[in-house]
C-alpha cells in the first residue's frame, strides 16, 4: 500500500463518513416531517398486493413507458444507479489495492458482464434524458415546458454525476485491464479492454496509480453527491431514488391503477367524518393548514421529481391558467419543510385557530420557521399564500396529473382536500358556483329545474317508458341524471338511449321523479356535506327500489354511483351506457344497417376513460356504426384526435367547473374542439353530457367564425349508433 493509497483511503474514508453521517442526519428529519401528518392507516391494509404492485411499476417501468424513450431510458438510468452502486463500494477496496474487485462476486463473469453493460445502456440513457431535458428548456419552448419551474441546476447536476460516475467505472476498468488485472474476458468486458488497449503505453505501476486515483474520485463524486442532496432536504429530483418505493408501495388504490375514480371522503383523524356528529371545533373539515394532510400527502410532496408530466398533461396549465400540478406540489413541499422547525418545536393552531405551543417551546425556532407558520395556506401573492385561489378553483379534477405521474402523487385528491376548507369553513369559492350549490339543495339539481320536470323528456318517444313507482320486474335501473333530464342536448342522448334499449328488448325503468343529483359537482367543489345529503337520500331511493344494475349516460353519474356510493352503503353494479350498447351490438341484439358518412372522431371523456378505464366499448360501438355496410371495415372512418384515451383532453367542465366562469387564458373546450377539428370528421362523438355541451358550444363558436364547417356536429355515441339503425 503505496503513498498514493494511504492519502487516497483516509480522503475517502472522510468524506464517506461525512456523507453518511448528513444522510442519516436529513432522513430521520425527512421522516419526523412526514409524520407530522394526519393519520392514514388504510395505507398498512393488504401489504403483499403493494409489494407486487410497487416492485410491478419500478422494475418494469409501467408507469413511465408512457413516455416510450424517455421511459426506456430512464430504465437503464434507474438500473445502472442500482446495480453499477455496487461499483462504487468496489472502488474502497480499489482505492486500496488497485488489484482488489468487490468480493465474493467481483470476480464472477456473469457480474462482469450485466455491469459491463448496463453501464454501456446507462450511459446512452443518461445522455438521452440530458439531451431531453436540454430540447424541452423552457427557454427554448415559450415558457410552457414541463420543465417550466423545476430546479433545474438540481437536475443537471444529479444527471452529471451519473455521467461522471459511470465514466470513472469505465476508466477503471480500462487502466486495470491495461494492467493486465481486469478478471473478465474481451466477450464479458468489451469495452473495459479497448480502452485498456487505448491505455496500452502505461506502465504496471502507473496503471495502478490511476486506477487508485480514478476510484478515489468516483467515490468523491459520489459522496459529493449524497452531501449535496443531505443539505438540500427538498431536492426530489435526487430523493425520489429513496422516497419511490415507499409513495408507490403507499398509493390509494394499492393496485396499478391510480388514485382516479372516486374521491375519498372527508377524515379527520384518519377516520370518515360523520356529518351527524361532527364539530368544527373538534373535527378536521379539509385543509387549512400544511400539517393537515395526511403523512401520505407528505410524502407525496416530498418523492416530487420536477418531471413535470403532469404539468405538460394539465388542461389548464396547457390553456395559460395558473394551475400546474407539479408547482402546486412544489409549493407545498417547500412551505412543509420551511415551516417543519415549528411544527417541530410543538407549533401549530388548533381547529379553533389557537396556538398550541408555549412560547419557552418557540424561543428556539428560527424567525424563518416562525414567518412560514404565518402564512395562509390559500390565498393570494399579496397575502402571503402558498396556493394562490385561482391555482385552487383552476382544477378541472381530470386526473391527467394523477394518470400520468411516475411515482404516483396523488394531486387530485390534495386539491380537492383544500377545497373542501375553503367551501365549508370559509365559505371561499368562485360566486357563482353558489348558484350551483342553492340549486342542489333545493332543486335537487345544479340548473334549478323544476323536480317534477324530470320525466318531461320522455314525451313524444312514441312508447310508454317503464318507472319503479309503476311496479314490476327489470333489469336495468336507467339513471337518467340532471343533464340528461333536463339540458336540451342532453335530452337527445337520454331519449336514443332509451329507445335503443327498447330496440334491443332489454328491460329497464327509470326514477322519474324519485330521482336527484348524485352530488358530484358538490363533492368536486367540496362540499361534502351537500354531496353527502343528496348521496344517502338516492342510496336509500336505490335500495328500496331494488336496484342491482344500473346504466348511467352521464361519465360522472356512472363514478359517483359506482365508485362512492359504497362509502354511504349503496353497492351498485353500474355500467355505462356505452358499455351495455357495445355488448348489445356484439350480441347481436341491435344491428347497424346504415353507415355514417364523413367520418367520426370520438372523445374521451375524463371520468369515463382515465378514471374508469372504459376506452374500447364506446370506440365499438363507433366502429360498428362506421362500418355498418356489412364488410365491417371502418378503418376510413374512425380517427382519433392526437390525444386520446389515458392522454385525452379534457373539455374543461369538471371538477364543477361547468357552472364557474372560465376567465383566465384560452378556453379548454376551445383547445380540445381544435384538435377535434384537425380530425376532418363531420361526427364528433361524446359520451357525457358535459362534454357534448364544451365541445358543442366550442363548434358553434368556431363556425361563428368560419373556422369549422357547417356539416360538422357533435352528438352522443348513442345518437350515432340510433342513427346507424335508423337512418333519418
Amino acid at each position: 500500500m503505496g503513498p498514493v493509497q494511504i492519502v487516497s483511503t483516509i480522503i475517502a474514508a472522510l468524506v464517506t463518513v461525512a456523507a453518511v453521517v448528513l444522510a442519516v442526519r436529513t432522513v430521520g428529519q425527512m421522516v419526523r416531517v412526514i409524520k407530522l401528518g394526519q393519520p392514514d392507516p388504510e395505507r398498512f391494509e393488504r401489504k403483499g398486493q403493494r409489494t407486487a404492485t410497487m416492485l410491478k411499476e419500478i422494475l418494469g417501468h409501467t408507469r413511465m413507458l408512457k413516455w416510450t424513450v424517455v421511459g426506456v431510458s430512464h430504465w437503464f438510468v434507474m438500473v445502472s444507479f442500482v446495480i453499477l452502486s455496487t461499483l462504487v463500494l468496489g472502488a474502497y477496496f480499489e482505492v486500496v489495492n488497485p488489484k482488489l474487485e468487490l468480493p465474493i462476486i467481483g470476480h464472477w463473469a456473469v457480474y462482469g458482464f450485466v455491469t459491463e453493460w448496463i453501464g454501456v445502456l446507462g450511459f446512452i440513457g443518461i445522455l438521452v434524458l440530458i439531451g431531453i431535458r436540454l430540447r424541452n428548456l423552457p427557454t427554448r419552448t415559450g415558457g410552457r415546458s414541463r420543465f417550466t419551474g423545476s430546479t433545474m441546476w438540481q437536475a443537471y447536476y444529479v444527471e452529471y454525476t451519473i455521467v461522471g460516475v459511470l465514466i470513472c467505472g469505465f476508466l477503471i476498468r480500462g487502466f486495470k485491464a491495461a494492467a493486465g488485472d481486469l478478471p473478465y474476458s474481451v466477450a464479458v468486458a468489451p469495452v473495459s479492454h479497448a480502452l485498456g488497449a487505448a491505455f496500452g503505453g502505461l506502465s504496471v505501476d502507473a496503471a495502478h496509480t490511476a486506477v487508485t486515483l480514478t476510484a478515489v474520485v468516483k467515490i468523491l463524486i459520489s459522496m459529493a453527491w449524497l452531501i449535496t442532496i443531505s443539505l438540500n432536504i427538498t431536492m426530489g429530483v435526487a430523493w425520489h431514488r429513496f422516497s419511490a418505493f415507499f409513495n408507490i408501495f403507499f398509493k390509494r388504490t394499492a393496485s396499478e391503477k391510480p388514485a382516479l375514480g372516486g374521491l375519498r371522503p372527508m377524515l379527520s383523524e384518519g377516520k370518515p367524518l360523520d356529518f351527524e356528529e361532527a364539530d368544527p371545533e373538534k373535527d378536521q373539515f379539509g385543509v387549512a393548514q400544511v400539517e393537515q394532510f395526511t403523512w401520505k400527502g407528505l410524502l407525496d410532496f416530498t418523492t416530487c421529481t420536477e418531471c413535470g408530466r403532469c404539468q405538460s398533461q394539465c388542461p389548464a396549465w396547457n390553456t395559460g391558467k395558473p394551475l400546474s400540478p407539479k408547482l402546486l406540489v412544489l409549493s407545498l413541499r417547500d412551505h412543509a419543510y420551511a415551516k417543519a422547525p415549528y411544527l417541530l418545536a410543538g407549533g401549530g393552531k388548533d381547529l379553533t385557530g389557537e396556538e398550541k405551543a408555549t412560547q419557552e417551546q418557540l424561543a428556539n425556532v428560527n424567525v424563518l420557521a416562525l414567518a412560514e407558520a404565518e402564512r395562509p395556506l390559500i390565498g393570494t401573492e399579496a397575502d402571503g399564500g402558498i396556493i394562490d385561489p385561482d391555482v385552487l378553483w383552476s382544477c378541472t379534477t381530470c386526473g391527467a396529473c394523477v394518470e400520468q405521474c411516475p411515482v404516483d402523487i396523488e394531486h387530485v385528491d390534495h386539491i380537492v382536500d383544500m377545497r373542501r376548507y375553503q367551501v365549508m369553513i370559509e365559505s371561499n369559492f368562485p360566486s357563482e358556483a353558489g348558484v350551483m350549490l342553492r340549486n342542489l339543495e333545493n332543486k335537487g339539481n345544479p340548473w334549478g329545474a323544476a323536480p317534477n320536470t324530470r320525466e318531461d323528456w320522455t314525451k313524444g318517444l312514441g312508447f310508454e317508458v317503464p318507472k319503479v313507482a309503476d311496479g314490476g320486474d327489470f333489469e336495468y335501473l336507467f339513471w337518467v341524471g340532471c343533464a340528461g333530464a333536463f339540458e336540451d342536448r342532453a335530452k337527445k342522448t337520454t331519449r336514443a338511449v332509451a329507445t335503443l334499449l327498447r330496440e334491443a328488448g332489454v328491460s329497464f325503468a327509470i326514477l322519474g321523479d324519485g330521482e336527484t343529483c348524485t352530488g358530484d359537482p358538490a363533492r368536486r367543489i367540496g362540499n361534502e356535506f351537500v354531496f353527502q345529503m343528496l348521496a344517502q337520500q338516492n342510496v336509500e331511493t336505490l335500495n328500496e327500489a331494488g336496484a342491482k344494475k344500473i346504466v348511467a349516460t352521464c361519465p360522472h353519474c356512472f363514478n359517483t354511483l359506482a365508485n362512492e356510493y359504497g362509502q354511504l352503503g349503496g353497492n351498485f353494479e353500474v355500467v355505462h351506457h356505452t358499455q351495455l350498447l357495445a355488448h348489445l351490438v356484439d350480441s347481436g341484439k341491435l344491428t347497424p344497417v346504415q353507415p355514417i358518412e364523413g367520418g367520426v372522431t370520438y372523445h374521451d371523456p375524463c371520468y369515463l376513460g382515465r378514471h374508469n378505464r372504459v376506452f374500447e366499448p364506446p370506440r365499438e360501438v363507433l366502429q360498428a356504426a362506421v362500418g355498418a355496410n356489412g364488410n365491417g371495415n371502418a378503418s376510413a372512418g374512425v380517427t382519433e384526435m392526437e390525444r386520446f384515451a389515458e392522454r385525452s383532453f379534457c373539455c374543461g367542465a369538471g371538477g364543477a367547473r361547468m357552472w364557474m366562469e372560465e376567465r383566465i387564458g384560452k378556453r379548454i373546450n376551445i383547445e380540445r374542439t381544435e384538435e377535434a377539428l384537425a380530425t376532418g370528421a363531420q361526427t364528433v362523438a361524446v359520451g357525457c353530457p358535459f362534454c357534448l355541451t364544451m365541445i358543442g358550444d366550442g363548434v358553434t363558436a368556431k363556425k361563428s367564425v368560419g373556422e369549422a364547417s357547417t356539416d360538422v356536429e357533435v352528438v352522443d355515441v348513442a345518437t350515432v349508433l340510433l342513427r346507424s339503425l335508423k337512418p333519418e
